[in-house]
């Protein structure tokens, strides 16, 4: 049997983005250990659903990087800049039939309040806004999820309204591009 290649698709490009602690990058099958370690703990699951399995997780970064092919944008895993460790995931997120484009993060608990959330989710808006050239942004939050909540408002972001995902409640925070001020930006 001969092939005739005629044309094929680009493989999905995910630009690496350097904060002053993190490395945003793609997803690879070696980061699916210990995504699952985070995705198993049970503190992981209180606010949002959580893959529950090697093989959940393993699904989850198939729909990861297709949501990159089919968005040219996405969630990215977060390391540490200096040692490499695993830290979480961070990015935008848009799937058929969302609300708006969604500024999202997920840091594994032994990591929480070192403000890395807040760090991570301010390279989303400005990746949103300035690579992309979106309007606005979103985040859906848990109403009882505090932690969330208060990342979202250093982030710049207000309440904007309340709703439903999954029969669960939500409040949506937005932000505007006008709204945005990028860490270290002069007031406008």
């Amino acid at each position: 049997m001969t092939l005739d290649i005629v044309e094929s698709l680009p493989a999905v490009l995910v630009p690496t983005v350097r904060t002053e602690r993190l490395v945003l990058r793609g997803w690879t099958a070696d980061d699916i250990p210990a995504y699952t370690r985070m995705a198993t703990n049970p503190r992981m699951s209180r606010y949002t659903g959580s893959p529950s399995s090697e093989a959940a997780v393993w699904q989850m970064f198939a729909l990861q990087i297709g949501h990159w092919a089919l968005n040219g944008f996405g969630m990215w895993l977060a390391h540490d800049r200096v040692t490499g460790a695993f830290i979480g995931r961070v990015g935008l997120y848009r799937e058929y039939g969302w609300p708006g484009l969604e500024t999202a993060w997920t840091i594994r608990p032994q990591r929480w309040g070192e403000g890395l959330a807040t760090e991570g989710g301010a390279a989303a808006i400005e990746y949103a806004f300035g690579t992309l050239r979106a309007d606005r942004t979103i985040s859906i939050i848990h109403p009882e999820n505090a932690a969330s909540i208060r990342v979202a408002v250093k982030l710049g972001m207000r309440f904007a309204e309340a709703t439903e995902r999954n029969g669960q409640p939500r409040h949506i925070y937005a932000i505007s591009r006008s709204e945005w001020r990028p860490r270290g930006a002069e007031p406008r």
